[in-house]
């Protein structure tokens, strides 16, 4: 089993849900608050791999979903540059096994890579799980 460094947000239902299955999986948790780690562009960048620019972002975030912020509009240093600034632009969860690293819970694409108890689970793993759900909390002032 894997020992996974877990970047979150602190509080969030839908990491609480995903930690839960990695743990279920047997795979050991370090919980980190994505939001108050020191990040570097050259440190956050390779969480994204070869995704598209759009993909790094948290859509759910305020500055997206306001329009402020447009992931497909920007290029990827335009993108980091954000993301340094406000934490809450990326998306989450940023995970970490060994030298490899990734970004967001996609069930089947963490399945391969580090295994899940029973397979990938259906349905969404990412944001909240039915529409109607309050948002998570806030970031802590501090």
């Amino acid at each position: 089993m894997a020992d996974v460094i877990f970047f979150e947000k602190p509080g969030c239902a839908g990491n609480n849900r995903q930690k839960a299955l990695l743990a279920e999986a047997g795979h050991t948790v370090h919980a980190r608050d994505l939001l108050s780690e020191p990040w570097t562009a050259d440190r956050l960048r390779p969480f994204f791999g070869d995704r598209p620019v759009a993909e790094w972002f948290n859509r759910a975030a305020p500055a997206v979903k306001s329009g402020e912020v447009d992931p497909d509009a920007l290029d990827e240093a335009a993108a980091l540059a954000l993301m340094l600034k406000t934490p809450l632009l990326i998306r989450r969860p940023l995970m970490q096994v060994g030298d490899r690293r990734d970004c967001g819970f996609e069930a089947e694409r963490v399945d391969a890579w580090i295994g899940l108890a029973a397979g990938a689970p259906e349905g969404k793993l990412e944001g909240c799980a039915r529409a109607g759900m309050p948002p998570c909390p806030p970031p802590a002032k501090g």
